[in-house]
């Protein structure tokens, strides 16, 4: 059943224009800021500028920048674009920051641009077939200095997410302006024959006796840790390193956290 009409052939990157204005509020209940430190640290690392794959509204991208590090942040939302460039410039860290509307399946950036790129949480399982995450990979190596640095991290054990119907995820009040008391309603399913994971989200916002509701569905692409290491040394990658949290410690597949550490070769 597919609640929000969404055809199985779908772009990943369908939904997130609707997901905008939900974003930040949705994560700051849930992943919140705990990965943030440790993609401060990588970018820290870099002996230049960084390349920010999927970068949203700017969750990862501003602390990155207010650490000092002159970062690239790429994203195919518009409304998510425009959001981080607002941030971007009430923080006044335009001289860091560089925010570009685009596909990361096809980096409008020169050779050796970069001498690191990330991929927060499961940015790269938006990608729902081979090819494109081909493309990205092949993209990404292209951009990359040599001896540059890719880390990125996977959603963990998606097709362990138990399947429900129309269950109240979160709610609470959203500040800000237009400031609206939000309920996440949300159905999970799982499409084992071809690998993917989607969401269907319904927003509802109150304000006063108004009330609106905004419904999308977000797709994911199920992918293991070492099915992704065999993608990356395809690609031209060393893998580095395997993650199991935002402190450095190591991968096991029981794991709360999936991080993959590679240099371009």
């Amino acid at each position: 059943m597919q609640p929000w009409g969404r055809s199985l052939s779908s772009e990943g990157h369908e939904g997130w224009d609707e997901y905008a204005p939900f974003y930040d509020w949705e994560n700051a209940r849930t992943l919140g800021r705990r990965d943030v430190a440790f993609w401060r640290r990588f970018a820290l690392g870099a002996p230049g500028r960084v390349l920010e794959l999927g970068c949203g509204t700017g969750r990862v991208t501003l602390p990155v920048a207010r650490a000092g590090v002159r970062i690239v942040g790429i994203d195919r939302s518009a409304p998510m674009v425009a959001r981080a460039r607002q941030r971007v410039a009430r923080a006044r860290l335009g001289p860091s920051v560089r925010l570009v509307r685009g596909d990361i399946r096809h980096l409008p950036f020169p050779s050796s641009s970069f001498a690191a790129a990330l991929a927060p949480y499961g940015v790269l399982q938006s990608l729902l077939r081979e090819r494109d995450l081909h493309a990205t990979l092949a993209a990404v190596h292209r951009a990359l200095r040599r001896g540059g640095t890719f880390g990125l991290e996977l959603v963990v054990d998606l097709p362990a997410w138990e399947e429900y119907r129309q269950r109240v995820s979160l709610r609470g009040w959203r500040r800000g302006r237009g400031g609206a008391h939000v309920t996440l309603v949300e159905t999970v399913r799982q499409d084992r024959t071809r690998h993917l994971t989607i969401f269907d989200q319904e927003f509802i916002e109150r304000r006063g006796r108004q009330r609106r509701r905004s419904r999308f569905a977000l797709t994911f692409r199920t992918l293991s840790v070492p099915q992704m290491v065999r993608r990356l040394e395809k690609a031209g990658f060393a893998v580095t390193a395997l993650l199991g949290d935002y402190r450095g410690g190591p991968w096991d597949p029981r794991a709360d956290v999936w991080m993959i550490l590679a240099r371009k070769a």
